[in-house]
């Protein structure tokens, strides 16, 4: 289960500007941590940092500890008062600024590396007008990298950006030594390339190559990056998108448009056909179509009438709605999502911390191979200019970026669709959980059932009115009972009738622990529990209504038994095919409720789940959890009552159905937006997919550095393809946590599933 702070702790965010590697997370996390009883958690991808600390540590002093180790800090704009417009233009001014240097320096950068890389291109002094447009590639292009490496040393700071700072730094001096007093300036001078550092005879070589690639390389790879990191966290710019600015709030003078941020609870609103529904809220008038796509990943719109709720977000497809307000603000569904995405992607997984606690050390260990490199080519009695073009290579390949990158951007992409999926992820913890779980523990009622009673069967004589004409007569009779099996029997005549309205009924009589009676036109029509006789087909249909543990009831027209309905909770039209697919993930189901033996053995039944438990409490579900997981397993729970916010809490992982209760989602790591069990495989397969991903990217970043940091020292690499190779190894970590956002559920099997019909009470 995913931590919380205490009582005494407060958890704050801020917005860090300036991180560009894994090592600036170590050294930001470092810094805050120093403060007494204070905990910081960093995302290089996201630039967000979630602060623990006593409440007597303010804002201020946090911001003011990131701003000492080098970097910028700001609380982020509250959700409510953030202008929806101002965010998006701060965004595109630094990209058009990221994209004009990027512009300006390529244009300089590709005649020099043209030039120096075609010896048939070389003309007379071509080496003077590469070194007049290398010179602003190497201070004007490579600033960036300049002034982030000074402001770090000025804090004893060492990041990505002083590696760069130094390797273009040494390139563009070495080749401005070469021209003006090594020989190379001579205007007949050639130089011809090679993948490799060497030395021309006589004359010292230069890399005014190395001093423009490195920037432009670096530059692109870090604006390509920067793309693609948006692009993972495309699900929170989504939600943010669907919520509501503004709205029309019905009043007894008429309707008046106003913020959002002034609905109060309670208030009506109107939804207009094509309209976003502005917050959470009751239906009071109209009827029409809702989509929920965009908030619970519900595919089909749902049809609403009054009294049905509708979230905060939908679309209204159809008719005219009005809406009292149950929910506004940070209450809201929509809002809880997006909180819960964006804590979630704010988190780390535990491959995550070491690769951070690797990357803190790791700048200054490059920065000791380098010198180590220089002065062993240096003391082998090679010429300067070999021993420098390794010592930049070293600076220059070595990478933390992608360290860095590796479960940010993962985690970031899997939550995201995770959440457009309908499945609210926690945070790693809870990816790792879900990974790792081999035992899950079920609720039956509202999780694998619908949790409302209905009619399950209807079962007639064959000679006598018809299954049809008994249905109707007797809901005409149960419209006047309150008890829960008239209303599933009157809903359900409803309901499969398609007819507006019931008969009339007259002489109704309410028979205590009996049923009811009523005339509905000529008949006298009786719902009773049956007792006697019956007639053969009914007798016959009676035991195994038994078995499946239904509520059966007789219905007698003018002292005939017509008919018996067969009423119950019914199974979820999911359930079979989510624990078959459990199954075939290696995951044990188990089956532990509240209710009677007999129902919970019909619903395990109909499933295929071995394992059962009736009868249980609330401390019998929690204790059952105890057990599975003394016996080894990783045990989730899966429930949405209160009754199952004991279990949720004691296991590896708690899963909470959307349709549930407050108590059992705030209990649960993992929330089933739709409360859609079947979703539950899919959140395991995409756990393990990310898993996969962010193991794969920590592969490729250390393997990475493993293979190219020894060709360096050993001048095998040319600075160029140095810088080439380190903007590609944190591409290629984007890029593959990128493949998460097109994952697919997997699609439903044409196979012949058990019938849905079995339910129980």
């Amino acid at each position: 289960m995913t931590a919380e702070p205490t009582r005494q702790e407060v958890v704050t965010d801020l917005q860090v500007g300036g991180m560009t590697c894994a090592a600036c997370v170590g050294r930001v996390e470092r810094k805050l941590g120093k403060l007494d009883g204070v905990t910081a958690g960093v995302n290089l991808a996201t630039g967000r940092a979630r602060i623990s600390h006593p409440p007597q540590i303010g804002p201020d002093q946090l911001i003011a500890v990131v701003e000492q180790a080098g970097y910028t800090a700001e609380l982020p704009d509250p959700p409510r008062t953030r202008r929806g417009e101002d965010q998006p233009e701060a965004e595109s001014a630094e990209s058009r600024r990221e994209r004009d240097r990027l512009v300006g320096t390529a244009l300089l950068a590709v005649p020099v590396l043209v030039l120096s890389m075609v010896p048939g291109l070389q003309f007379r002094n071509w080496q003077w007008l590469c070194f007049v447009f290398a010179a602003p590639v190497a201070g004007w292009g490579a600033w960036p990298f300049h002034l982030r490496a000074v402001r770090g040393l000025r804090h004893a700071a060492v990041t990505m950006d002083t590696l760069v700072s130094l390797g273009v730094a040494a390139s563009f001096s070495w080749s401005a030594y070469a021209l003006f007093l090594g020989g190379a300036g001579d205007p007949g001078m050639r130089m011809p390339f090679s993948l490799v550092p060497s030395a021309s005879e006589g004359v010292a070589h230069i890399y005014l190559e190395a001093a423009v690639a490195v920037p432009l390389f670096v530059l692109g790879g870090r604006f390509l990056e920067a793309r693609a990191r948006r692009g993972t966290g495309a699900a929170l710019r989504s939600l943010a998108r669907i919520a509501a600015k503004e709205v029309s709030v019905r009043h007894a003078d008429g309707e008046r448009l106003v913020p959002i941020e002034q609905l109060l609870v309670g208030q009506v609103f109107v939804v207009r056909p094509g309209e976003r529904v502005a917050t959470d809220g009751t239906v009071v008038e109209g009827s029409s179509a809702v989509d929920l796509a965009l908030v619970t990943g519900e595919g089909e719109p749902v049809e609403v009438g009054p009294g049905a709720a509708v979230v905060g977000g939908a679309v209204n497809a159809g008719g005219l709605l009005l809406v009292r307000a149950t929910a506004v603000g940070a209450d809201t569904q929509l809002a809880r999502i997006t909180r819960l995405v964006t804590e979630a992607q704010a988190g780390k997984a535990r491959a995550q911390r070491l690769a951070d606690t690797v990357a803190g050390v790791f700048v200054p260990v490059v920065l000791a191979l380098a010198a180590t490199t220089l002065g062993f080519w240096l003391g082998a009695g090679v010429q300067p200019q070999v021993a420098i073009t390794a010592c930049v290579s070293v600076l220059v390949v070595a990478c933390p970026c992608a360290l860095g990158l590796a479960t940010p951007t993962a985690l970031m992409a899997a939550t995201g669709r995770g959440a457009q999926l309908g499945v609210l992820v926690g945070g790693p913890q809870a990816l790792e959980g879900l990974r790792h779980i081999d035992a899950v523990v079920l609720d039956k009622t509202g999780t694998l059932t619908s949790g409302h009673m209905s009619v399950a069967r209807v079962t007639a004589v064959p000679d006598g009115l018809g299954a049809g004409q008994v249905l109707k007569l007797a809901g005409a009779v149960e419209q006047g009972s309150e008890h829960p099996l008239g209303r599933a029997v009157a809903a359900h005549a409803v309901r499969l009738l398609a007819e507006d309205r019931l008969p009339s009924v007259r002489d109704f009589v309410a028979l205590p622990a009996r049923g009811v009676r009523g005339r509905v036109g000529e008949h006298l029509v009786e719902v009773l529990v049956p007792d006697g006789e019956l007639p053969a087909p009914l007798a016959a249909a009676l035991p195994g209504a038994e078995a499946a543990a239904h509520t059966v009831v007789m219905v007698r027209v003018d002292g005939r038994a017509e008919a018996l309905i067969e009423i119950g909770d019914v199974l979820r039209p999911g359930s079979y095919r989510a624990v078959d697919r459990l199954r075939r993930l290696g995951v044990r189901p188990v089956l532990a409720t509240g209710d009677r033996a007999a129902s919970a053995r019909a619903v395990a039944t109909d499933l295929g789940i071995d394992d059962v438990h009736a009868r249980c409490t609330p401390e019998d579900k929690a204790a059952l959890v105890r057990a599975l997981r003394s016996r080894g397993h990783r045990v989730a729970v899966v429930g949405d009552g209160v009754n199952d916010a004991a279990a949720l809490a004691v296991a590896d992982l708690g899963i909470a159905m959307g349709s549930g209760t407050d108590v059992a989602i705030g209990a649960a790591d993992v929330t089933l937006v739709r409360g859609d069990i079947e979703t539950l495989a899919d959140a395991v397969r995409l756990a393990r997919s990310a898993l996969g991903t962010i193991r794969a990217n920590l592969v490729w970043a250390f393997g990475y550095n493993v293979l190219t940091v020894p060709l360096a020292m050993v001048g095998l690499l040319n600075p160029m393809l140095a810088a080439a190779a380190m903007s590609v190894s944190s591409l290629l970590v984007v890029g593959n946590s990128l493949r998460l956002r097109a994952w697919q559920p997997s699609p439903v099997r044409g196979r012949t599933l058990r019938p849905a019909a079995r339910s129980t009470p």
